[in-house]
């Protein structure tokens, strides 16, 4: 009986450590001053036992921050050393191979003391708006020039801030405020954390984690290789093609299922690019494992344990195993896409049971604005930085439509049109979903959206474009249609790219359609009533409604009087 009141307590405490962490993220949410983190939910955090272990992760957050931190504590262990580690210390680094893949990235570790002992750690990572060099793009030709580089060290000493750090780190970046602020809201959230952790273990007369770390990854282990063990034993190739920057970029990827693990390996890929697209392997590991775990063992939560099985390899300067000083600026444009490649070769071992392709990475950019050169500038005209995050469609599921303006697999959240101007002199002229911009298919893509983005009077701007599914669109799976091309331009006309910093002056407007999710299975399957319902809700066009699902001339005709008249809303 004692045996079993042990067991139903330690998975009270699992449950009451998600908690924690989960409080840990949202204090961290409304502390922090980038709207990527505020409003987007670019972020992640955790707690960790004494050797670096993740017991458990917040819901909130994103799988390539969340998965790639996994890693991340046993490197600030090894880098400040045991005998360094006090009580009152937080520790902090953007290294884009010991932390979450880019520069842009701040990691920051706090350990946590009970009793005067170590008892774990607290770890956080937050997405910041500006580090300096180049800005965010894919510009730069080597790490050295996307931004001031911190390596793992001590923010705070026994409680006392580094103040050379926090000056070096002011005079380096364009937007000073911002970022000493996330820093101060990544420190401030493990605190929290660590409050809420020392509460429990008084609650619960611990004085370690030991006990409740090993029943949470014991238990994780054997759940995810009992799940696993229920696969076929085989073995099955995938393959993308995607944008890149100058030239097509392509991801290979061989999946084998064995009894008690399964091995993603990229052997095949791309070569690393000239720009910074190139993604280091903790991020493509980050995805690679969020891809296969989401598929199989969606129900056990995250942690050292239940993401140990997945197995990631890639060779050494690969496009997803980009090693020093390769630049690593937009990482997550190929990170993105490793998921629908482990499902092209997923699909063949378990079939249906993983969606079509979707956009894929996310459709992000950043406008640089400062006071026009082109005649004299009003007084009131500043410079500013604004990055925004925005989606595509993603890809339908086997029994499901795809989810429109919605990112997957990164789950970070579409900015508000109200935070995105409130954060810089831009305008959001338009913000809409894409009409027929799903794949066609028994289940149909998710949408896309249309923007346009302006700045207010007085100002021009650089516009850093951060895009993909220009030339590549998502492909449909069994059957179903593909999802719509991205398109790019400003709006007298002139083209412009999918990556890269490009000059919009005075008065002019940049004009984009995000791509939308591919379908899945054949169009011919997909239940009238469903089709009369997108095509009802403006999903669909008439012309696409006849084109791709057969309705009749007078089947796409009553269903126009009946939204004319307002019978169908």
């Amino acid at each position: 009986m004692a045996q079993e009141h042990s067991k139903v307590a330690y998975q009270v405490m699992w449950n009451r450590l998600i908690s924690v962490v989960e409080e840990q993220a949202q204090a961290l949410v409304r502390t922090a001053f980038s709207t990527s983190v505020r409003e987007a939910g670019d972020l992640s955090a955790g707690v960790y036992d004494t050797h670096g272990n993740m017991l458990a992760q917040a819901v909130t957050g994103t799988p390539g921050h969340v998965n790639a931190m996994a890693d991340a504590v046993a490197h600030f262990i090894r880098r400040i050393g045991r005998e360094n580690i006090c009580d009152g210390d937080v520790y902090i680094t953007n290294d884009p191979w010991e932390g979450t893949g880019h520069l842009h990235d701040i990691t920051m570790v706090t350990p946590s003391f009970h009793q005067g002992a170590l008892v774990g750690f607290f770890a956080c990572t937050a997405h910041v708006v500006d580090i300096g060099g180049r800005g965010l793009g894919a510009d730069a030709q080597s790490v050295y020039e996307e931004g001031l580089y911190i390596p793992i060290m001590k923010f705070a000493h026994k409680g006392t801030v580094d103040e050379t750090l926090v000056r070096i780190m002011r005079g380096n970046v364009r937007e000073p405020d911002q970022l000493i602020g996330d820093v101060y809201a990544l420190a401030t959230c493990n605190e929290i954390g660590h409050r809420r952790l020392v509460e429990m273990m008084t609650e619960f007369a611990l004085d370690d984690l030991d006990g409740i770390a090993d029943f949470i990854l014991e238990n994780s282990r054997r759940a995810t290789i009992e799940a696993i063990a229920a696969l076929p034993r085989m073995s099955a190739d995938g393959d993308m093609t995607v944008d890149g920057f100058d030239t097509p970029i392509t991801l290979k990827v061989k999946v084998t299922v064995h009894e008690d693990r399964i091995v993603s390996d990229f052997t095949g890929s791309s070569g690393l690019d000239k720009k910074g697209i190139n993604c280091p392997l903790v991020y493509a590991k980050a995805y690679a494992c969020y891809a296969l775990k989401v598929a199989i063992a969606p129900e056990i939560p995250n942690n050292a344990a239940s993401l140990a099985p997945f197995e990631i390899v890639a060779p050494v300067d690969t496009i997803v195993n980009a090693v020093h000083p390769a630049p690593v600026a937009l990482r997550h444009i190929v990170g993105h896409f490793v998921p629908d490649t482990v499902y092209a070769a997923f699909d063949k071992i378990v079939p249906g049971l993983v969606p079509a392709e979707g956009a894929g990475c996310l459709c992000n950019f950043q406008v640089s604005l400062r006071p026009r050169t082109d005649a004299p500038a009003p007084a009131n005209a500043r410079r500013s930085e604004v990055l925004t995050f925005n989606s595509g469609g993603s890809g339908a599921r086997p029994a499901f439509d795809g989810l429109n303006a919605t990112a997957f697999p990164s789950g970070v959240m579409t900015m508000p049109i109200e935070a995105t101007e409130h954060a810089g002199p831009v305008i959001i002229w338009r913000k809409e979903l894409r009409p027929d911009s799903g794949g066609a298919g028994k289940t149909r893509g998710g949408l896309g959206q249309y923007m346009e983005v302006g700045a207010m009077d007085g100002h021009e701007f650089d516009f850093q474009a951060m895009l993909d599914r220009v030339d590549h669109p998502a492909r449909g799976r069994r059957g179903g249609m593909a999802g719509a091309k991205t398109t790019i331009a400003q709006d007298d006309g002139t083209t412009m790219n999918g990556k890269g910093k490009q000059f919009v002056p005075h008065g002019r407007k940049v004009l984009m359609a995000f791509p939308g999710g591919a379908g899945y299975g054949a169009a011919s399957d997909r239940p009238k009533d469903l089709v009369l319902r997108d095509l009802a809700r403006g999903y669909i066009s008439a012309q696409a409604a006849a084109r791709d699902y057969n309705l009749t001339a007078d089947e796409i005709k009553t269903v126009q009087d009946a939204v004319a008249k307002g019978e169908i809303a």
